[in-house]
């Protein structure tokens, strides 16, 4: 059998496909905060946004990404109702 040309440090697939779910949904996330009306406000829900994911950076149980996943896009969804209440 041949060796892997991929180095040991490599993404399996279903890896680099959640990682992209993640960088999608803090995109996703930072795109929303853009429309908060107060500058401070913005600012710290950036920050807060920087820091959750900062903080959970180093997971590797599958469950657990996909259970955080879900919550920001929970989270995610509150923030958009809640800017297009203020909007009205």
């Amino acid at each position: 059998m041949a060796a892997s040309r991929l180095p040991p440090s490599a993404l399996t697939l279903k890896q680099f496909l959640r990682r992209q779910q993640v960088l999608q949904l803090y995109r996703k996330i930072l795109r929303a905060i853009r429309h908060v009306p107060a500058e401070a406000d913005r600012c710290y829900l950036k920050d807060w946004a920087r820091e959750e994911f900062k903080r959970n950076k180093d997971a590797t149980e599958e469950d657990a990404i996909r259970m955080m996943i879900t919550q920001g896009n929970m989270q995610l969804q509150e923030l958009q109702r809640a800017l297009k209440l203020a909007k009205s």
